[in-house]
């Protein structure tokens, strides 16, 4: 597939940006509460903590009725069968990062192993971190097919595929990396792991859509979105609701094209809507 963004300079793609004037609503913030995979990915997690979550999860419809509530809880593998047992709400997916996340460092087999453990255990999500390090030295045959290998082994289990662009910075690359995880079986493609000195950007979002819009027209495969690491705010969230909504069009604001990896998000989001002070989550 050609990358239409070889000869394109970030500054362009910021400029691009800069035209679009998010506007929040009651509706936009209710709706982005539903593209959220609240996540814990801490090195203080426990069994207990993770079941404080998911409780709040639970809850969240008896104490705010006329709210969606978030789209997925996102966990490390060993939490997966403690997530599973103690979730209650249908709608709500269980994710958990695999394949030696954050870095990608390890055996081919690991990847494979520790991705169908998680999906035997009850996740229905996996979120991946692609070969960094390989696709920067241009090896990207082997990264798409470590990632071939995972998705025949997990089957239907949705995958989602971290480019980690804060660390790629050039849009070609970021292009590459986008259209290399989509045509080896990614079902969404996702930003960032949180773990880099860079997160997610508008610029990086902004490209990662196109390559979607690109693939999609040549495959019609529908595949998601997933912005993660540093959105903390509703603006932060918006920004990247109307990129979704500018370059793929409202049929991909659905929490099955669109998700936002957040843990402070929520509240934030959660305080607007009710016009006052809850930090619920």
């Amino acid at each position: 597939m050609t990358n239409r963004f070889t000869d394109i300079k970030q500054e362009e793609i910021s400029a691009e940006i800069k035209e679009i004037s998010p506007a929040g609503s009651y509706e936009t913030y209710r709706r982005l509460i539903s593209y959220i995979d609240l996540t814990s990915l801490n090195l203080t997690d426990s069994e207990q903590s993770v079941n404080a979550m998911v409780s709040k999860v639970n809850n969240f419809q008896y104490l705010f009725p006329d709210l969606l509530n978030v789209a997925g809880l996102c966990v490390f593998p060993r939490f997966v069968p403690a997530l599973k047992k103690a979730l209650e709400i249908d709608n709500v997916k269980i994710v958990s990062v695999a394949g030696s996340f954050p870095s990608s460092q390890t055996f081919i087999e690991n990847k494979i192993d520790e991705c169908k453990r998680v999906m035997d255990a009850g996740a229905e999500e996996i979120d991946i971190v692609i070969s960094l390090g390989e696709f920067m030295a241009g090896n990207y045959d082997l990264v798409g097919e470590e990632i071939s290998a995972i998705k025949e082994t997990i089957g239907c289990t949705h995958l989602k595929v971290i480019l980690e662009t804060g660390l790629i910075h050039k849009p070609d690359l970021i292009y590459t990396a986008a259209i290399t995880a989509m045509e080896a079986g990614a079902d969404f493609i996702k930003t960032s792991t949180g773990k880099a000195s860079v997160s997610a950007t508008p610029e990086a979002a902004w490209v990662m859509c196109n390559a979607i819009k690109d693939y999609h027209g040549k495959t019609r495969k529908e595949v998601g979105f997933k912005p993660a690491g540093g959105i903390a705010t509703k603006n932060d969230a918006l920004l990247y609701y109307y990129i979704v909504e500018q370059v793929l069009g409202r049929n991909w604001l659905v929490p099955g094209l669109f998700r936002i990896g957040a843990s402070r998000l929520a509240n934030d989001l959660l305080n607007t809507v009710e016009s006052r002070d809850v930090n619920y989550f």
